[in-house]
């Protein structure tokens, strides 16, 4: 039920205005001292304030500037019998939502009020929705431990705050788009929007439409004007993502754009300029595009003025672990399940296999794997058939070695990875992980420790 506050020092006003709005439905609070008022707004979940304009300690408009330090988004209507213009301007300019003239009828009052509940819901929502996201959006969201995925953490906190052209390249599944959305929501366009679009999913005429944006009659079933993604991106980020499957004719109005911030819907004369920030994706090496003809070079430069790889999730096992752990949590939250566990057997099965749809395949594995669970533990049989029957190829802890390492910090990063790998497969019971290494439980607690491994 929503809840209003109505202030007035007129006490058989407030009775009469009290029972009516009950009667539409409301619980109502009132108050015939404004600093009474006062304290009820700060300790009560209120939805919307009536208040009179002149009472005494206290007038409306002043009662109206503390309402609006405490909570600048709810919304307080103005009562007033002294209705001049320069009053209402007056509470107007200073946050209030609206105002009303004594005399007035119920009937009005109860349309201004309904509003006013409206918006400030609307108002509410919306910055929950922007706290969401940028909660899921935060780095923290982005699961890996690994030394390549540090260095991605590192580029993606650099870059965030500036206006610089990303470019965001990996293989399918590997989280190029969650990669680009951190970026935005941890810049100063947050609150602006995120718009997205696949280069690779349209036509060349309709992702030139989609892109631009188009006049009435500019092509056939073009009945009405439309904007583009550009437009509606505006202060805020587009993702181009696979850009690398843009026509040629495409990437010159691009490259146009990235140059002059403007551009021209279809079929339109008029130049529309944008500021938009760009974050430009492709499971392709661009600059092998660009040696084989198919991408512009002046295009490639534009879009490279910071690269951001992802590596796939076969160069980076360490994080494999971190990964079955986050999308357990999120599956058994959706699903309203009770907190799951996975067989060593499972997961020696997840740990083994190369996933060629990288971090999208293992997500969509554990998320089948939570739906055919009807016990405690995901064993092997809940996995995909695919994923049970692949030859098992151990990853190979020698690759991906960081350069000029000595001798000793070779011999240490190789030590790291042994211990991560028996602890992933032992799924962290350190007595069955120092079986496989063949090393005492103790000696084990020990590196853990030293390397700093589980926290």
């Amino acid at each position: 039920m929503e809840t209003l506050l109505i202030v007035d020092d007129e006490k058989n006003f407030l009775v009469v205005l009290k029972a009516f709005l009950e009667e539409e439905g409301y619980e109502v609070l009132t108050a015939a001292d404004p600093l009474v008022a006062l304290d009820i707004v700060e300790h009560t979940d209120l939805d919307v304030v009536v208040t009179d304009m002149k009472m005494p300690r206290m007038d409306g408009i002043a009662l109206l500037e503390r309402i609006k330090q405490f909570n600048p988004d709810l919304p307080v209507i103005m009562m007033t019998a002294y209705g001049t213009i320069e009053k209402a301007v007056e509470a107007m300019k200073k946050g209030a939502f609206d105002y009303v003239t004594k005399p007035f009828s119920n009937e009005e009052l109860a349309v201004i009020i309904r509003k006013a509940i409206d918006v400030y819901h609307l108002v509410k929502e919306n910055k929950h929705l922007n706290h969401a996201l940028h909660e899921q959006y935060q780095f923290h969201n982005i699961v890996g431990k690994s030394k390549p995925m540090q260095e991605v953490f590192t580029l993606i906190q650099k870059v965030a705050g500036t206006r610089a052209t990303v470019l965001i390249t990996g293989e399918s599944g590997t989280g190029k788009e969650l990669v680009a959305k951190a970026i935005h929501y941890n810049s100063p366009r947050r609150h602006k929007p995120f718009i997205s679009v696949n280069c690779a999913a349209l036509t060349e005429t309709l992702l030139e439409s989609e892109l631009f944006g188009h006049e009435k009659g500019a092509f056939t079933g073009a009945i009405t004007m439309r904007k583009g993604r550009f437009e509606l991106a505006h202060g805020g980020t587009l993702f181009l993502d696979e850009v690398s499957e843009m026509s040629p004719a495409l990437q010159v109005k691009l490259l146009r754009v990235l140059q002059e911030r403007e551009f021209e819907r279809v079929g339109g004369t008029k130049t529309i300029k944008v500021d938009v920030r760009i974050i430009a994706a492709s499971n392709r090496d661009l600059k092998e595009e660009v040696d084989a003809g198919h991408f512009r070079e002046d295009l490639f430069y534009r879009l490279n003025v910071v690269h951001i790889h992802l590596p796939p999730l076969r160069e980076r096992p360490d994080d494999i672990p971190l990964l079955v752990a986050h999308f357990l949590k999120k599956y058994t939250q959706e699903m309203g399940k009770e907190k799951l566990t996975i067989s060593p057997e499972a997961l020696n099965l997840i740990y083994t296999y190369t996933w060629p749809g990288n971090v999208r395949e293992l997500e969509n594995a554990i998320e089948r794997a939570v739906i055919l669970c009807s016990g405690r533990e995901i064993k092997p049989e809940h996995l995909p058939e695919h994923l049970r029957e692949a030859p098992q190829s151990y990853p190979d802890i020698f690759k991906q070695l960081p350069p000029n390492l000595t001798l000793p910090q070779i011999l240490e990063e190789i030590e790291v990875r042994l211990i991560r790998q028996a602890l992933a497969q032992a799924n962290y019971v350190q007595s069955q992980a120092a079986r496989i290494l063949g090393i005492t439980k103790s000696l084990l607690q020990y590196k853990i420790k030293k390397y700093n491994l589980l926290s």
